[in-house]
Formats: structure tokens, sequence, C-alpha cells
């Protein structure tokens, strides 16, 4: 789909009219951005996975067309099961995700995974089902027509490099506040954009490389019309002695869209930038809303989802406890009790399965935990691998401490020093905190101030813009962390 973009407002009768897509916007989910490329990616997916079923079963049956016929008839809803099942898997495994970097050879690795994962949920509800089975001879022929579809799709449209669904973005300023977006180097940290250049602002010193600074000698309008600029970051150092008002209106009421730096990071990398954030921020933008049915909502779906996963990980808990006891002996403590910080700063006990020796802080104070720790034990270094140290925290969960997905939830003593030293850092105790969260998933274990600092800002991001839309696809892409033992330490 097209629009008519840029409409020069000197003069309609020699107006510069530019034809551009207008598919490159994100889209606010719940008040989650989700990147309209990955959404247009993901409806195309799942139709060349609804069609691969016909495809397969047109292969199988092609002497007998009468039975093709039927068995088309009778697939319909199997195929769209089949396709939703798929896509589902594929959210699960990361594959709709911007920092996906592992290039062509570790997405069909990843493809692959997602395809087996989906066969053992479908073989479930086929199960479950019979009437919906579509036969394993075209389950089979199908999932390979997804792969090779799926593969040929990404190869040309993500890893070729292609700005057919990129933001064409340029960046007022080219002072300290505009350089930060030079941070975003990695091709996976620019899928939705483009940055075309940093305009010069007079009376800021430049701190971005020369080559990329833009000295006007047009108006600004002119030069978005030009060079099809879709939307203007504002980074100016000083807005208030700097920003040119007169002319930003222009490209505004011209159909270029304007957006703070602080809200261009919000957007492009799910974070609340902390060097760029200021209270009015927090007072005048959407979001950190509460209210009793929202809370309501969100506990009935904690105890839902709780109740699910203690069915389906009871095993996996006995089986746990019996190694811990064969290995430190039946006397020591299965579960480790440790104080943390809860909603409203409220202390209360979170439950572990112990993976460290009965006296690891044997002198009483606090240690962060590091890489290859040797107070960790052989059971606790599998299990913290693999996050099931986490699973008595359900219990947690179900007595209200905790949120299934939230901020992860710290010991006093670091909570102190950390709000000491890092501003804001006590907002991310408005909400319950979570046995899973944005920060886990976008971060790997924190074991420092800054690692902290920097979880901050996706914790921030999660109270800012939390809704059971961002807690499910939280609680989808966990199972890529357990699956590729992510942050885990």
């Amino acid at each position: 789909m097209t629009q008519w973009k840029y409409i020069t407002a000197a003069n309609l009768t020699v107006a510069k009219i530019i034809i551009v897509g207008d598919l490159v916007d994100s889209i606010r989910i719940f008040k989650h951005y989700v990147r309209t490329p990955f959404i247009l990616l993901g409806i195309c997916e799942f139709i060349i996975m609804s069609l691969s079923i016909s495809a397969s079963a047109y292969i199988i049956f092609q002497q007998d067309s009468q039975q093709f016929s039927s068995y088309f008839d009778s697939s319909l809803v199997s195929a769209l099961i089949y396709a939703f099942v798929m896509s589902l898997s594929m959210i699960a495994i990361g594959l709709y995700q911007a920092s996906l970097r592992e290039g062509m050879l570790g997405f069909l690795l990843r493809l692959s995974a997602a395809l087996f994962f989906g066969t053992v949920i479908l073989s479930l509800i086929f199960y479950i089902f019979p009437s919906l089975f579509l036969g394993r001879g075209v389950l089979l022929l199908a999932e390979v027509i997804t792969f090779i579809g799926i593969a040929l799709i990404r190869n040309i449209i993500y890893f070729s490099g292609s700005t057919i669904f990129k933001k064409r973005i340029l960046v007022l300023g080219a002072g300290k506040r505009a350089a930060s977006i030079t941070e975003l180097r990695r091709k996976s940290d620019q899928v939705g954009f483009t940055i075309v250049g940093y305009i010069h602002v007079r009376g800021e010193k430049n701190v971005v490389d020369d080559e990329k600074v833009i000295h006007l000698n047009s108006s600004l309008l002119d030069y978005c019309i030009d060079n099809n600029i879709d939307e203007i970051v504002l980074a100016i150092n000083d807005r208030r002695k700097t920003l040119p008002i007169s002319e930003l209106l222009d490209c505004k009421m011209s159909g270029v869209d304007m957006v703070d730096v602080l809200q261009f990071f919000e957007r492009e990398t799910s974070k609340i930038k902390l060097d760029h954030l200021h209270p009015s921020y927090l007072l005048f933008s959407d979001g950190f809303q509460q209210g009793i049915a929202r809370q309501n909502i969100k506990r009935l779906f904690d105890i839902v989802i709780s109740g699910l996963f203690l069915l389906v990980t009871w095993p996996i808990m006995a089986v746990t406890a019996l190694l811990i006891m064969l290995e430190s002996g039946f006397k020591q403590p299965v579960l480790y009790r440790q104080v943390r910080v809860g909603e409203d700063g409220k202390p209360f006990q979170v439950l572990k399965f112990r993976s460290m020796r009965t006296d690891a802080e044997k002198d009483g104070k606090a240690q962060w935990a590091v890489e290859n720790d040797s107070r960790v034990t052989k059971v606790g270094r599998f299990i913290r691998k693999v996050r099931i140290d986490e699973l008595p925290q359900i219990f947690n969960v179900f007595k209200g401490d905790m949120s299934f997905v939230g901020p992860r939830p710290e010991r006093p003593e670091f909570v102190g020093e950390l709000s000491d030293k890092i501003p804001y850092f006590s907002e991310r105790h408005r909400i319950k905190p979570g046995i899973t969260g944005w920060a886990q998933l976008s971060y790997p274990y924190g074991s420092s101030e800054k690692d902290s600092l920097e979880k901050l800002q996706y914790d921030l991001y999660y109270v800012k813009n939390h809704s059971l839309f961002l807690d499910f696809l939280i609680l989808l892409q966990t199972v890529e962390v357990i699956l590729f033992s992510k942050g885990a330490r």
C-alpha cells in the first residue's frame, strides 16, 4: 500500500509529492512496540505454513484429484492450527526477535528446533482431537516445504540487507545526545530503520563523526522531501535555545513524523535510556498505569499459568530434590530461603532449589554470583543453567508475593546500595517481582552495579508498558532462554 506522504506547504500548485510505502512504522499492541516488518514477516510465513499443507497434499494425492479435493476441504481447520502452532513455536525459539545475530546457519538451527517442538505440540493436539489429524506423510512433507519456504523468504528479505521495510531516520542534532544513537551499530540493532545523517545545530558541539554530519544548505523540509525522510529524531542537547520550532512544524504538517530521542530508544531497543531520562518523561508519557481491574486480571493470569507450570514440572521438581539430597546428604536442606524486596519495597522470603553450598555466605555478607562460582554445587550448576532452581518460586506466586512475569527480586542489601547510586532504581518495585521478566530475557545475568543499571532500563520499560500481551510474549521467549541457557550462572 502506498500513500501521498509529503506535500510542501509553500505552494500546492508546485508541490513535490513523493510516493513511499506506509509499511515501516512500529505498531503499539497494548503499549508494547512491535515492529511492522516482523508483523508482515509473520503474516507472510503464516500463509506459507498454511499453504504448505495443501501443497503437500497435492503432491501426495496428485494422481487422485477427487481424493485431493476431499482432503483439501476437510483439512482447512487443521492447516490453520498447524500454522498457528508453528508460529508460536518460532516466537518461542526467538525467530521474531531483532536481536537474532547467529547468521543464516544459526537461523536454520533455530528453525529446525521450532519445527521439532511444533511437531511435538501438534502430536498432542492430534492425540486429543483425532479428527484434526493431517496424516504422517502430509505433515512431514508440509514441514519440509515450510522449512524451505521460510528459509528462502528470510534469506531474501532479512539476511540480504534489504531496506524495503526500513524507516529512513534523520537525527536533529550531532552532539552528545545524538551520538548515543551511534551505539546501535550492528545490523540487528538497525533492523527497523536506517540513519540518513545527523543535522548540525548552530551552537552545539559536534560529537558524531564529521562524515555523518549534515550541514543544511536548504530548508529542513526540502531536505526531508529530497531524501525521502520518514521520521526526525529530536536529539538536541539544549532544546530551549536551539530547537527550530517553525521548521519542525513545517515538516510535521507535511507528513514527517517526530519522535524524541528517549522515545526512539524505547521503541527500537525496548528499554528506557537512563542517561536521557528526565522526570517530565515519567510524568507526561503514557504508561505506568495501575488499577484494581488490571491487578485482578494479572493475579488470575498468574494463578492459571503457575497452576499449569506446576502440573507440568512437578516430576522435574521431585527429581531435582532427590539429586540435591543425594549430592549433599539427606540432612541438608533442599530449598533455599532468602529475603528479597517485593512490591512497594516490602520484604518476603523467596524459595529456590539450593544450588550452592550451605556455607556459601558463612561470613554473613551478601555476595554477587559470578561466572564459574566455586560455591555452586555440581547439581546446582546444572539446575541454574536450565533455570530449574527457579521453579519453587511458583509457590511464591500462589502466595501472592511474586508474579509470574516481572522484574527480578533483589536482596535488601543490594537494593539499598543500588538505590543510592542509580537514579530511579526504586521505581522497579512499583509492581510485583517475577520468576521471569523482560530484563532477564533482554540482558545477561547481572553481577555488578553496571549490570544492574543496564537491567534497570529494561525493568522500567516493563513497569511502564506491562500488559497481558507483553507477559505472554515474555513467557514464550522464556522457552528460548531455557533451551539455549542464555544468561544463566
